[in-house]
């Protein structure tokens, strides 16, 4: 519990409604996208500018509070809760899209830009953000440059990192700096924005960014290729990347996502297939129609029963919501949803997916698997009920197992959704203790009293 003086400078800071103490506002800040973790703050506190966040962490140094960053709330790995109290420093009111450089292909943003709005802004002039995270109706920039968001487009136009050109970071002694620039080359000096860029939140909080912008592609193409094996889908991935055809995303939906979503959505897809895998080329409208005749025949040679182009942009956009529909269809079904993110070389796509079949049937679960294909990123899903703790307790074993065949397939055990709280006890296991040292230096450097975001990463 907060002293009513430190309510008091922070009603004086920000004004009184933009900081909340009542119950209800409590338990709303208390959670995320995850179904596991939850704990309450002591106080939610609205800045409005970059000089009241430096205020407020000034403060919070000076007292030794806990800050916890907040944007959407959308993530799941329980980077956003709150989990020693303190404050929650919800970014939402920093929204303001501050200029958008068409002549330049750059934007400056705040951090509580919705990206959905974002990219209906840039849309106007014909411009595009290309990371595409799924919860872009309500994931925030400054959460999606924490967390290095991904999405979809990864596969042809690579993660948040490549399109962020600066930051203006407050660091949690109050002290405003800012790294990068707005140029699309800066070798001066050590290159220290990275380190914020999924840094989820342990080290700063972001107050603007200065990203790098695309022209909209003129033309697109959606192609669906079903599979009676798995497997193979998880082969073409590699298959058509390694004849050169580089498509804008390729993701992968199993037959459970694919009947639920048809529950939700009757759109007719194939329900009795294993998996499915969505296509979109984009560019040139020549070389559109080249690039999905090609992945046609590859798909076909290898395995694939079946080959829909979308006949229109209606139909492929009911693909694409098929797609977003993924997660909804998932945790809709089951009270707990052991949902993970882990990437692998695309070469071992096939093995991870045989492998999560064996270890489903090992443990007797449900394990739904969809994702981003394209760059060897897949989010397996376990249905299960924390009140039953037998079933949970084999629940996080199978997830434990297909994170280690990850780590042993070369992959990474996130590739997207952090660390947070949920996989820490990987952490540790999977990265150089060289690296974590110094990481660990470096937090400590720019952190002495440990109040920002505190107990996430680290176990």
């Amino acid at each position: 519990m907060l002293k009513k003086s430190i309510i008091n400078e922070l009603k004086y800071i920000v004004g009184e409604t933009n900081v909340l103490t009542t119950p209800e506002a409590l338990k709303a800040y208390s959670y995320d996208g995850t179904t596991d973790w939850q704990h309450e703050p002591d106080v939610v506190v609205f800045p409005m500018t970059t000089e009241d966040v430096s205020q407020i962490m000034k403060l919070a140094n000076k007292e030794k509070i806990p800050v916890t960053p907040r944007g959407g709330g959308t993530n799941v790995s329980g980077g956003s809760i709150p989990i020693l109290g303190g404050i929650v420093l919800a970014m939402t009111k920093m929204n303001r899209i501050v200029k958008i450089d068409k002549e330049n292909l750059s934007a400056t943003v705040e951090p509580g830009v919705v990206l959905q709005d974002l990219t209906i802004a840039l849309a106007k002039d014909g411009l595009f953000f290309p990371p595409d995270p799924q919860s872009f109706f309500g994931a925030t920039l400054g959460g999606i440059i924490s967390e290095n968001g991904g999405g979809p487009a990864c596969v042809k136009y690579g993660v948040t990192k490549q399109y962020v050109l600066g930051l203006e970071v407050v660091l949690p002694t109050g002290e405003i700096t800012r790294f990068g620039g707005r140029t699309i080359k800066n070798v001066v000096g050590y290159d220290l924005m990275h380190i914020f860029i999924s840094g989820e939140g342990t080290l700063g909080i972001i107050t603007q960014a200065e990203l790098k912008l695309n022209p909209l592609p003129p033309a697109k193409k959606t192609i669906m290729a079903v599979y009676n094996d798995m497997a193979d889908a998880g082969e073409t991935v590699f298959r058509v990347l390694e004849k050169g055809i580089i498509p804008g995303k390729i993701e992968f939906l199993d037959n459970y996502i694919i009947n639920r979503v048809e529950e939700m959505v009757p759109i007719g897809l194939p329900k009795d297939a294993d998996a499915v895998l969505l296509f979109e080329v984009d560019g040139i409208p020549e070389a559109i129609e080249k690039e999905a005749a090609g992945i046609t025949d590859i798909a076909k040679q290898y395995g694939a029963r079946e080959v829909r182009p979308a006949k229109d942009q209606a139909e492929a956009d009911q693909y694409w919501t098929a797609r977003r529909a993924g997660f909804a269809a998932t945790f809709g079904k089951s009270p707990t949803v052991k949902n993970e993110d882990v990437t692998v070389p695309r070469g071992m796509i096939p093995d991870l997916l045989n492998k999560i079949k064996e270890i489903s049937k090992k443990y007797d679960v449900t394990i739904t698997v969809l994702g981003h294909a394209g760059d060897g990123n897949l989010h397996p899903a376990i249905l299960t009920d924390r009140k039953n703790n037998e079933h949970y307790e084999r629940a996080l074993k199978a997830m434990d197992e297909i994170i280690e065949s990850a780590v042993e397939l070369g992959g990474v055990v996130a590739g997207e959704h952090g660390i947070g709280l949920e996989k820490q006890k990987f952490f540790r296991k999977t990265m150089d203790p060289v690296a974590v040292d110094l990481m660990i230096k470096i937090k400590k450097l720019l952190d002495p009293n440990n109040i920002m975001n505190p107990n996430k990463i680290w176990d």
